[in-house]
């Protein structure tokens, strides 16, 4: 794993110094951040081979201000965390809301995003709330925090589970489950952006804050990061990746 320079980095942030000179890796050092691929437009990989999203230009600016390459990964959802503990990747910038549990087993960063989860269903669909659902088959992802919600529904009979959104989302179109739990911003951008025929079914289920995931040895970089990201923001960087992917300020 690569190494901090973790003297210079506390001398730096003491005297506010910028995230390009906080982060001194080697010359040849890069950081990589693990996300699933498979959850647009946060991370997926488009139709000619490439990974792009929200969270693949947050992260690719976070490195570029510590002077840094980004690396990306993509890997499982339900493994994630550990390939983290295991150091396969330096963080995880994935859409990974923090939970108590997760907190038991990595350190996060300042919330790069606020979304959380919502029913998503067909445009044509009886289903105008979760209180409609009877006899219900939902998809979920699996491994994310929305599958503990699935399960605890009343009316919901099935809960189908799957490695990607892409999955829960055909399945859905062809009728094979009743609705979708998904992340707010994901069922907005696959009917308005993507002209999707789905809809959103009510109000948020609860609401998630989303940050980056690093290993609890490396305070250094999580303090890096959150510089990064604190700079993105006042000198207006995240907010035109914001709009650029949703239209809007997606950071509260």
């Amino acid at each position: 794993m690569k190494k901090l320079l973790i003297a210079v980095l506390a001398l730096v942030l003491a005297f506010g110094g910028s995230a390009a000179v906080s982060a001194q890796y080697m010359p040849e050092d890069s950081v990589s951040f693990a996300m699933s691929g498979a959850y647009p437009p946060f991370n997926f990989v488009n139709v000619v081979g490439e990974l792009e999203g929200f969270d693949v230009d947050i992260a690719r600016e976070i490195a570029n201000r510590m002077g840094l390459e980004a690396e990306l990964v993509t890997t499982a959802w339900d493994t994630i965390i550990g390939g983290l503990q295991a150091k396969r990747y330096d963080a995880i910038l994935g859409s990974m809301a923090i939970t108590p549990a997760r907190q038991e087993q990595v350190n996060f960063s300042d919330p790069y995003y606020i979304s959380g989860a919502q029913l998503l269903v067909n445009a044509d669909s009886d289903i105008q709330s979760p209180d409609d659902l009877q006899d219900a088959a939902l998809a979920v992802v699996v491994g994310t925090t929305f599958e503990d919600e699935a399960n605890a529904l009343p009316g919901v009979t099935t809960v189908r589970l799957y490695e990607a959104e892409e999955m829960t989302l055909q399945d859905l179109q062809i009728g094979r489950v009743d609705g979708v739990i998904t992340d707010r911003l994901i069922g907005l951008y696959m009917t308005e952006e993507m002209g999707l025929d789905f809809r959103l079914a009510g109000d948020l289920l609860y609401e998630e804050t989303i940050a980056v995931a690093v290993h609890k040895d490396h305070p250094e970089l999580l303090e890096a990061i959150n510089v990064a990201l604190a700079e993105m923001k006042e000198d207006g960087t995240y907010l035109e990746i914001s709009e650029k992917w949703f239209g809007q300020d997606i950071s509260q």
